[in-house]
């Protein structure tokens, strides 16, 4: 299958050009030509098969033109060696926990299927490839957990200095081997940019192998279709959405995970609609009042994961429906949430229901709470282990009552280690040329 940009300014490219190069040159998203659906029979048993085994079909559907079936299913197989479980909030409420990966968050099952992915492409190739990743929290630390010892790549995470939890800092900042922490002045938009910028940089492409693990990359957006089909299956299997429409919830900043829900449907699965919950960065909430996508700085809160003010995958939800304000209002809702109302959330959710949310699916939550109707299923996304967020969290639900988990415990007993970097492209540009192969 091939790949076309966003912007359509550039010739189309293969899987393994679009995943080594992350970026088109044009400076748009790779997107694939076409979208294979499911005949509707696949989902009258998918409650039948396992995790894996509905993953594996999915990746069949997305990349089985371009690799081997069984080197796929090794691919798959050795990405998902963790559960992603449904767990009932309250009689119509679902938290879909996707913390239960190697960094306790969502985006271990796009890391570790990219980086497997682009160690499949680079067999045999002489020069290093050099990862690029911005983060606002959890992407640098499934990226790097991800990569770790990965021969022949080496990962820079650029994150923004004060604006990510010191447990999710010590998740890249510990690791070393082939992983770099650039500590970067700024906001975590600042770190994309520089990103972005180092993509479309003549010298820097002529003398280094660059990609991105961001979710611009398609290997790390478009594996996060999984989590949507074993959700559908779980509930399946509960008989849960009998005579129900099913509404997911997902907590968005760069709208990576929204955008592979929306291609989840586009392949056939049974979603009545989508909702962007946002915390005070609105641009979803914003597009879908009044049509118009405005890039704004990103404000800080304690949802730091969704503190993005541009989302770059927002190009490939206007370009999987055509630009069309009236079809996306149709699928995609959103709501928007301050600090106070998301903290008054997870006090609400652990007093009533004994569910303990962590920050951005608490936003998740809200928003079902506020929308669904009685014929109506919602399954929120719970995108990240609530340990995470161990100040926010215990200053709303008391001192005590959030355990670390053993994996986060070890991450937090490792020396940092990072390169302070100010947000001009000139300084970080000079260190790549400076210390990259």
């Amino acid at each position: 299958m091939k790949y076309y940009s966003t912007n359509k300014n550039t010739p189309n490219v293969t899987l393994k050009e679009a995943v080594v190069k992350g970026l088109a040159a044009d400076n748009g998203l790779f997107m694939p030509e076409r979208i294979n659906k499911f005949e509707p029979s696949f989902f009258e048993n998918i409650h039948n098969l396992s995790f894996q085994e509905i993953a594996y079909e999915v990746a069949l559907k997305f990349f089985g033109d371009d690799i081997e079936p069984s080197t796929l299913k090794t691919i798959v197989y050795d990405t998902l060696q963790f559960d992603c479980p449904l767990v009932k909030v309250t009689d119509n409420i679902y938290a879909l926990e996707l913390f239960h990966g190697p960094t306790l968050a969502f985006k271990d099952v796009g890391a570790r299927f990219m980086a497997r992915l682009l160690s499949h492409f680079m067999t045999n190739r002489e020069k290093q490839i050099n990862v690029l990743v911005a983060t606002s929290g959890d992407t640098g630390s499934a990226v790097a957990n991800g990569f770790l010892g990965v021969e022949g790549i080496h990962v820079y995470v650029l994150y923004p200095k004060g604006k990510v939890s010191k447990i999710q800092e010590s998740q890249f900042t510990t690791l070393e081997q082939n992983i770099t922490a650039l500590e970067v002045e700024g906001t975590f938009d600042d770190c994309q940019h520089l990103v972005k910028s180092a993509f479309l940089d003549k010298e820097l492409n002529e003398k280094l192998v660059l990609t991105s693990a961001n979710s611009i990359n398609v290997a790390r957006f478009l594996p996060q279709a999984f989590y949507y089909f074993i959700a559908f299956a779980q509930l399946q299997k509960q008989e849960a959405l009998k005579d129900k429409s099913l509404v997911f919830s997902v907590p968005s900043g760069n709208l990576g995970n929204i955008t592979a829900g929306l291609f989840a449907h586009k392949m056939g699965l049974p979603v009545h609609q989508f909702i962007a919950a946002n915390n005070a960065n609105r641009f979803v909430y914003d597009y879908l009042k009044d049509g118009v996508d405005t890039p704004r700085p990103s404000i800080e809160t304690i949802a730091n994961a969704m503190d993005v003010g541009a989302p770059s995958n927002f190009a490939r939800i206007l370009d999987l429906y055509n630009h069309s304000h009236a079809e996306i209002s149709q699928i995609l809702k959103s709501y928007t949430y301050s600090d106070d109302q998301i903290r008054e959330t997870i006090k609400k959710v652990y007093d009533m229901y004994g569910y303990l949310c962590d920050p951005h699916g608490a936003c998740g939550f809200k928003s079902l709470e506020e929308s669904l109707d009685e014929k109506q299923v919602g399954v929120f996304l719970e995108t990240a282990h609530p340990a995470k967020f161990t100040e926010t969290v215990e200053e709303v639900i008391g001192k005590g009552n959030v355990a670390l988990p053993d994996k986060l415990s070890e991450f937090m007993q490792g020396e940092k280690k990072s390169i302070q970097l100010n947000n001009q492209f000139t300084t970080f540009k000079s260190y790549l040329l400076s210390n990259s192969k």
